[in-house]
């Protein structure tokens, strides 16, 4: 922490600080007049030689930030800087370089560290915005919202206080914490503080230890820091588990009556073999007119979680599962989610179904919404399911093999009609008792995956159809999963990308993004270069989110798109189902206002879900790389920077750094034009997509970053 030297009764940098402020105010005064430091020395009354120093020190730092203009030896005017307030997201790199992103501007704003304030990656704030010709910065006046209360890291402690280090590496700045402050934290602590002051941006945030969650490396400990650290809960209270446990666990008989009774009528689940909630099933069942029903049967979770109960704000605060790599932290505890929700075999269960009839080539002829009860024969798992697609034999092949070629005319559909098709590899982790992966490998979509997920793609499709698209009457408030099309910027961005491997992008434009997005990944499918491609396209896109106002889903090509077959794991799905009850009972449209509401949170705790998610891989990834230090690796360059040439391990799909300043065969530089890293003697050159040889040579848990040694290419 800088120490504090006293001027005046105020520390040095707020002192500096209102000095400037004084200075400006004379400037502004005095409009148009050139000044220097013994002017302005005399005018404010300052006789002490120590502050006029420091006056003559503020103009030559703001000439320098262009706030100022010398226009003879040290004498300033103030620049006719064209000034505007706006509000917007801050990204901070760890060398304190920021960056401020305003809603519906092109480009961002350059944030000098000097003019951050207090502000940390991702608050919400107010900035100061200056036009230097096409140069544009900002400078933070106010913190509006705070991206997180509490943040997560270690402690090191010394004689009277304590530093906090941040393991999120966007956080720029360490904090400061009394030993009043500690709570019960020792040297090397993983833990959870929240800052209490910072009142100069000078000086560290002052913060103290919410919470002590254990020792580094710990598994358990690892995974809920990760938690922690985005902000998601990794237990229940009591009272959320009381109210669960209230439930009654017997269907009342009345419900019989009310629903629409499929218990007959062949039906299964197909989910993965590790899967404990089951929450969609499929009937199947001919017709006399050689069509086939079909029915999408999704767990009435919305009949068991009463609205307004403790139990269904919490599942509302929640709004969403958390995928970790060894655990579920799941929206619903389990005496819902892995039981009374979940269509296990041989049991009852009710459900909100959608049920179409479809002819030879899956066209919907028919179809119907409402709540239903079901029996589920059989359980399969993908692997099963698959066997029955791929030899033709096992229970119920009819069925699976029917459906299966009515799942891969849907997707035909979709795909004649635009569709894109991102199919990116998912890593997994074979772990051990303690958590610890032994190997990892990619999850493979086969063509029982496929199924499952063309017919949860008509169920929501049809859902939102129902509601937005009514054959009379005006369109109800509704809940929908919208995706944007691409900015012709980033479409841009991308055409030039792609160029670096010899592919030629259409002109980018809204209108015509589909057909170019198309024809990119049809270009460079199955090439060595295609799952960056892919990566970079998904990057150029809008991010899928929940709302009110139908957009349509410019990835799925669908003029209507809702969430309505995982209520166990996602809210909006909920919501979805109370809504359609609402409404097939004759109900008014409910308040978009507040349904808009409860969209925008679902879409932030999705978010933060992702990248909770995300996290949880790449320590796995660095865990795994520990017990290989010093091995060599097949990897393909996946980033490059003024820093290094970041690669991805073709195995394991681990990726790290080769730093810059280890690339010992020559000096190279990065050309952010031509997006390569070139010697300067031999004019070697390395490129995305590149196939290299590396080692292993450093892994950081604490951080989450690898580091490796080029070897050749």
């Amino acid at each position: 922490m800088k120490k504090r030297k006293k001027q005046g009764g105020k520390s040095s940098g707020n002192f500096k600080k209102d000095l400037r402020k004084e200075i400006f105010h004379l400037f502004k005064k005095q409009g148009g007049k050139a000044w220097n430091y013994k002017q302005i020395s005399s005018t404010l009354g300052i006789q002490d030689s120590g502050i006029r120093k420091l006056i003559e020190e503020i103009l030559r730092e703001e000439a320098s930030n262009k706030t100022l203009k010398e226009v003879e030896r040290g004498k300033y005017v103030a620049t006719k800087v064209k000034q505007d307030t706006v509000e917007g997201t801050i990204q901070i790199t760890k060398h304190g370089r920021g960056f401020l992103i305003v809603e519906g501007e092109k480009d961002d704003f350059e944030v000098n560290n000097k003019h951050l304030g207090q502000s940390l990656w991702g608050d919400r704030v107010e900035a100061v915005v200056s036009h230097h010709g096409r140069k544009k910065s900002a400078r933070v006046v106010r913190i509006i919202e705070r991206a997180r209360k509490q943040y997560v890291g270690v402690v090191e402690l010394s004689r009277k206080f304590a530093f906090f280090l941040p393991s999120d590496q966007r956080i720029h700045v360490d904090f400061f914490v009394p030993n009043s402050g500690l709570n019960g934290a020792e040297q090397g602590d993983k833990v959870l503080v929240e800052i209490r002051e910072w009142d100069d941006a000078e000086d560290k945030p002052v913060a103290e230890v919410v919470k002590v969650l254990g020792r580094p490396g710990d598994n358990d400990v690892e995974m809920h820091a990760i938690l922690a650290e985005f902000g998601l809960p990794y237990e229940f209270e009591e009272d959320v588990l009381a109210d669960a446990d209230n439930i009654s666990k017997e269907i009342p008989k009345e419900e019989y009556e009310k629903r629409r009774d499929f218990r007959k009528i062949l039906t299964f689940t197909i989910d993965p073999e590790d899967a404990k909630d089951f929450d969609d099933a499929l009937s199947y069942q001919k017709l006399e007119n050689g069509n086939v029903e079909v029915g999408i049967h999704i767990a009435d979770v919305s009949f068991y979680l009463e609205r307004g109960s403790i139990l269904d704000d919490e599942a509302y605060q929640r709004a969403t599962s958390v995928y970790l790599v060894d655990r579920v932290v799941p929206m619903l505890p389990e005496v819902l989610s892995n039981e009374l929700c979940s269509l296990r075999p041989k049991e009852e269960k009710l459900c909100f179904s959608a049920v179409f009839e479809m002819d030879a080539k899956a066209n919907v002829v028919g179809e119907w919404f409402g709540r239903t009860i079901i029996y589920s024969d059989r359980r399969f798992t993908y692997e099963e399911a698959q066997e029955v697609i791929e030899t033709g034999k096992g229970d119920h092949k009819e069925a699976i093999l029917h459906l299966d070629k009515l799942a891969k005319a849907l997707r035909k559909e979709r795909m004649v009609a635009g569709g894109i098709d991102f199919d990116t590899e998912e890593v997994k982790f074979k772990l051990d008792e303690n958590g610890v992966p032994l190997y990892v490998f990619t999850k493979i979509m086969r063509d029982s995956n496929r199924l499952i997920e063309d017919f949860m793609l008509l169920a929501n499709r049809k859902v939102a159809e129902f509601i937005g698209k009514p054959k009379s009457g005006k369109p109800k408030t509704f809940v929908y999963r919208v995706h944007d099309n691409p900015k012709e910027d980033k479409l841009e961005t991308l055409r030039q990308f792609v160029t670096h491997f010899g592919y030629k992008m259409g002109s980018p434009s809204k209108e015509g993004a589909l057909k170019v997005l198309r024809t990119l990944l049809d270009e460079s499918k199955d090439k060595p270069e295609e799952d960056l491609i892919k990566l970079m396209a998904i990057r150029s896109m809008a991010k899928a989110e929940y709302t009110t106002e139908n957009i349509g889903h410019f990835g799925l090509a669908f003029d209507f798109y809702s969430h309505f077959t995982s209520p166990i794991r996602r809210y909006p799905d909920v919501m979805v189902h109370r809504l359609l009850a609402l409404y097939l009972a004759g109900g008014n449209s409910a308040n978009e206002g507040d349904f808009e509401r409860h969209c925008k949170h679902s879409s932030l705790m999705e978010k933060r879900a992702v990248e909770a998610e995300r996290a949880s891989i790449k320590y796995k990834q660095v865990q795994f790389l520990t017990t290989k230090l010093g091995e060599e690796f097949d990897g393909v360059v996946s980033g490059l920077s003024n820093w290094g040439i970041y690669v991805e391990l073709v195995e394991s799909k681990c990726e790290g750094m080769v730093q810059m300043a280890n690339l010992s065969s020559d000096y190279f530089s990065f050309d952010s034009e031509k997006y390569v890293i070139r010697g300067n003697k031999t004019g070697f050159e390395y490129r995305m997509g590149q196939e290299v040889r590396v080692r292993v040579v450093k892994a950081d848990l604490g951080k989450r970053q690898l580091d490796f040694e080029m070897l050749e290419s």
